[in-house]
């Protein structure tokens, strides 16, 4: 068996490892039949909002048990062709199998990093949020090519993007933007863009010299009607204003656009669709995530204050630098991943950023984990 396809079954069997541990797969069949004997339980639905957990919960384990049992599959008769092949000297049957293992060992990685997105809210939908820094014309054409590029990496995912606010700027970009992202996952994988982001370039505005500009990236993920989130209303402060979008045309010919200040915390959020009812909903809404968000942060403290610093990704943070001149380049600092298509990367090529911070997350998180035991 040549070396190569040695390689590929290792890196496969490392996945399939992998996934079996973060399914827990020694419990895994009995975790099941307990699903299944609730599933049968006549009352189960007099609870509607339980009953939907308990079947997505049941159903996310099923598609895990069925992944593994996939490419545990595949791998098994796949290199028993191999292993035919060799003996009958068909070198084609060989060929046709090394093959498929190469492919398969993608598809394992793909899944072994869908794995990683087992966190509390991890497979909800997000809210994402890009501000300009200081930087004034500059750092606000910065926050719209961020805005782009993230439109294009969810709409690549097969997302639904829906705009929630935006704050045009002075001369040329956005001041500001909100979004909802809706999607399987869209809150795990999003996460890891929390952060600062800058941005080198000579500038386009007719100056010639060279800038850095600045534009901050916050990711909470919408909390469901299974996650409480109580808001006492003494705590908040509600006011409307007229909005206005992008090139500083307005939205609303009325005072329809809400903002709500969080008074004990100072989170302000915002909504500016047309009708004044709904933007408080969605106002609230994305309250409640950013509170809930707020909650997840001091879960992790600790452990993320064990992370070294390439790991640390606090909000706050410079998290990733994108440098058009003088040369290309766009580089994670708490990964140092990094490449130099950085039109790729402008254009929602991110999954490799999100991929490798997530990645290390995790790992970060054994470590300490491990630390705590010791």
């Amino acid at each position: 068996m040549r070396a190569e396809t040695q390689a590929n079954i290792a890196a496969i069997e490392k996945s399939l490892a992998l996934l079996a541990k973060r399914m827990d797969r020694e419990t895994a069949a009995h975790r099941l039949e307990e699903f299944d004997a609730r599933v049968e339980d006549p009352t189960l639905w007099d609870d509607p909002a339980a009953a939907q957990k308990l079947m997505r919960e049941r159903q996310m384990l099923v598609d895990k048990i069925g992944t593994y049992d996939s490419i545990a599959q595949q791998l098994k008769d796949n290199a028993e062709l191999i292993e035919m092949g060799e003996m009958e000297g068909d070198e084609e049957i060989v060929a046709e199998a090394e093959a498929a293992l190469k492919s398969l060992r993608e598809a394992a990685r793909a899944k072994e990093l869908e794995a990683l997105l087992d966190g509390e809210a991890d497979g909800n939908d997000t809210f994402l949020e890009i501000n300009a820094g200081a930087g004034g014309t500059e750092a606000c054409d910065w926050a719209q090519m961020l805005q782009r590029m993230y439109v294009r990496w969810a709409e690549k995912r097969g997302y639904e993007v829906e705009m929630q606010s935006e704050e045009a700027g002075g001369e040329a970009g956005i001041k500001s933007v909100a979004y909802k992202i809706t999607g399987p996952n869209a809150y795990g994988w999003l996460k890891s863009e929390s952060g600062v982001h800058r941005l080198v370039r000579i500038s386009p505005f007719g100056k010639g010299t060279r800038e850095t500009s600045f534009a901050s990236v916050w990711v909470y993920p919408v909390v469901d009607d299974n996650i409480e989130i109580e808001v006492n209303p003494s705590d908040i402060r509600v006011d409307t204003y007229r909005s206005s979008g992008a090139g500083g045309q307005h939205v609303n010919t009325t005072d329809s656009a809400v903002r709500i200040t969080h008074l004990p915390t100072g989170i302000v959020v915002t909504s500016s669709e047309k009708s004044q009812h709904q933007n408080r909903d969605i106002a609230m809404k994305a309250l409640k995530s950013r509170l809930y968000q707020q909650e997840l942060d001091r879960r992790n403290a600790e452990i993320n204050a064990q992370h070294d610093a390439k790991g640390d990704a606090g909000w706050g943070n410079q998290i990733r630098s994108y440098v058009l001149q003088p040369y290309q380049m766009v580089k994670d600092l708490r990964t140092g991943h990094e490449t130099s298509d950085t039109q790729g990367v402008l254009d929602g090529d991110l999954d490799g950023f999100m991929a490798a911070t997530l990645a290390g997350q995790v790992s970060g998180k054994s470590r300490a984990e491990a630390t705590s035991e010791d």
